[in-house]
């Protein structure tokens, strides 16, 4: 349904940046910022389903919150920092959350992930340092809720809460509406290759990370896959 071509997104970025950047201080800025929230970023389908839940004592995750979210957040759930997982955006639905934030008190932090792309060792390694230095209780979101967010919750609970990775890995799941059967599987692919290199030889997750990870095989492996599964022998080393 919301599928476009290249050629489609070409245009309608084309159209956007002729448009100028939104103010929302004007009238007509304010409006076209709400219209790219409920509409350009469909909005309006997370007006009643947030793909909200509580995943520890100290952090939720979600889908992208409106303002009027952003601040239910603030007041029903004391929430003190926001982790936007899209990173930084002209477009309305950023500016908004963005103004939102700063009227409820809550630190905006942006911390661009992706949804069908190995993390880097380095957007791993400084994951740890976000989640040790961010102030609680704390929110994270994507677009969706699924993705982007459900591999930033199985770093969370690998890296602050320190569960097990069979834990961990729930949090990519289709109770999140996070599926496994196609690009975003490629999430997937890298703690499965973390689990079956720790059966072998256990090791823990971010001395496994600065050692042995390999995102470039791991993402080679995933495409020649068939996006069905990886051939974990071959990654490993196995004969």
């Amino acid at each position: 349904m919301f599928n476009k071509t290249p050629e489609q997104k070409a245009r309608r970025r084309a159209r956007e940046a002729a448009k100028g950047p939104i103010d929302l201080s004007t009238e007509k800025g304010r409006k076209r910022a709400n219209n790219e929230l409920y509409w350009g970023d469909h909005g309006f389908l997370r007006l009643r389903f947030q793909n909200l839940h509580q995943i520890s004592d100290e952090m939720w995750r979600s889908n992208q919150p409106s303002p009027k979210q952003v601040a239910e957040h603030a007041r029903e759930r004391g929430i003190k920092t926001i982790l936007n997982l899209r990173g930084e955006s002209p477009k309305g639905y950023y500016l908004l959350e963005k103004e939102a934030c700063e009227a409820n008190g809550i630190t905006l932090v942006d911390f661009q992930v992706f949804s069908r792309n190995t993390p880097t060792k380095e957007r791993i390694f400084e994951a740890k340092e976000l989640f040790d230095s961010i102030e609680y209780p704390a929110l994270m979101h994507c677009k969706s809720g699924a993705d982007r967010a459900g591999v930033m919750s199985v770093l969370y609970k690998l890296l602050r809460e320190e569960t097990s990775l069979e834990e961990a890995r729930d949090q990519l799941s289709l109770k999140y509406l996070h599926v496994k059967h196609g690009k975003t599987g490629i999430l997937d692919a890298v703690f499965e290759v973390y689990a079956a290199f720790n059966e072998r030889q256990p090791t823990p997750f971010l001395e496994w990370v600065e050692k042995y990870y390999d995102p470039e095989a791991i993402k080679k492996a995933f495409k020649e896959s068939g996006r069905g599964n990886l051939r974990i022998d071959e990654l490993l080393g196995r004969e």
